[in-house]
């Protein structure tokens, strides 16, 4: 199987179109022509990781951090980054990054993860994403309406929030006149024809605008078709950055403070003073949240879970909600549980031919976190 096949599936959960401007997602060396020897998932591509991966016959890593964030003007093996590019390319390793594109899935992403373990239920973006919606307008004879409409459904159009094959369609009547060397489906070219119609609409994720549009227009009996597709303002309500939950029961803001801890295995949590009222509402980001605090704060969250808070940006929580840093790794290491059981069902489950199955989905044991902790045991 080739690497690209992998890559393309992984785009599908998580499109592109969603990273952040800053971010730096995709496939980072390699090439996806590439027969695939093996996965391998981590939080970080290291180099330390690369050479596990070489060693367990893996040549594809997919990472949740981009080991690229910006331009590399030389590889002569400087830096950290500049030695890991260089490993990879030495030993034909890919690495695939999968950043804030999968932090801004909110049920499946990195946020959905936490709010699962945290036991955290009708999930919604914390900041939901604009500008990344369309809506299809179409014209089709009334005769022919069911068919496109299922072909844009399957294509992926028509999901709104937690329900899908959402459409709207009503009935007037088209006219055209075909020109020379036209061919039309019905009427005479040359002579003006009056159509029962149908005006569908559908709403979709504009980076699916153009297989939407091939889908259309494949389904579609006219030989020239009559479509607009407008940009929409609307937020997206399932992407977007951090998340918002609810405890099935309240708690109180200590036993809340030990789940965390069990959770994410945590020897120290940095958050600020408990408020002496129960937690029901739960804001969540993984990584790096503090631009988060005012929408967790305008949400009614009682606690917000993010990681790399500053010392000045604790004072934002004014006794109105708990602000606990629980650490950036800590925060996303079971990113790398939630690739490999992924790619594992896709690729290296039993669902698979057996023919498909040559290579292995694996996790690296590679503890890439640079942070450590030191426990002083008489602290005063």
């Amino acid at each position: 199987m080739r690497i690209s096949t992998i890559v393309e599936y992984l785009q599908t959960l998580a499109p592109p179109a969603y990273q952040e401007h800053y971010d730096n997602v995709g496939l980072l060396t390699g090439n996806g022509s590439w027969d695939c020897t093996g996965v391998m998932t981590t939080l970080d591509a290291t180099e330390p990781v690369v050479e596990e991966a070489v060693a367990k016959g893996c040549n594809l890593i997919v990472a949740h951090h981009p080991i690229i964030f910006g331009g590399l003007k030389r590889l002569i093996g400087r830096t950290y980054v500049e030695r890991t590019v260089i490993a990879a390319i030495k030993k034909d390793v890919a690495i695939f990054a999968i950043h804030t594109n999968l932090d801004n899935v909110v049920g499946e992403g990195v946020n959905g993860r936490i709010a699962s373990m945290l036991g955290l239920g009708n999930s919604t973006a914390l900041l939901p994403r604009e500008g990344v919606l369309q809506k299809l307008y179409c014209f089709v004879p009334v005769d022919h309406l069911e068919g496109v409409r299922s072909a844009v459904f399957k294509a992926g159009a028509g999901h709104i929030g937690g329900y899908s094959e959402c459409s709207y369609s009503v009935e007037g009547k088209g006219t055209f006149k075909g020109g020379e060397g036209t061919q039309p489906f019905v009427g005479q070219p040359g002579q003006r024809h009056e159509e029962k119609e149908a005006r569908l609409e559908v709403i979709l994720p504009s980076y699916l605008g153009r297989a939407v549009i091939e889908a259309m227009i494949a389904a579609h009996p006219y030989e020239e078709v009559a479509y607009d597709l407008v940009p929409l303002a609307n937020p997206h309500p399932g992407v977007g950055s951090g998340l918002l939950g609810e405890l099935r029961e309240a708690m109180d803001e200590a036993a809340f403070l030990d789940r965390i801890g069990s959770v994410f295995g945590l020897s120290v949590i940095r958050h600020t003073a408990l408020r002496g009222r129960p937690v029901r509402l739960v804001a969540v980001c993984g990584g790096a949240g503090s631009f988060l605090i005012s929408k967790a704060l305008a949400a009614g969250a009682d606690f917000y879970i993010t990681a790399d808070v500053k010392y000045h940006e604790f004072f934002d929580a004014e006794d109105r909600m708990v602000i606990a840093d629980i650490g950036h790794f800590e925060s996303e290491k079971f990113t790398v549980d939630l690739l490999f059981e992924v790619l594992r069902e896709k690729f290296g489950g039993e669902t698979m031919p057996e023919k498909s199955r040559n290579f292995a989905v694996l996790k690296s044991e590679t503890i890439t976190n640079p942070v450590k902790y030191y426990i002083a045991a008489d602290p005063v």
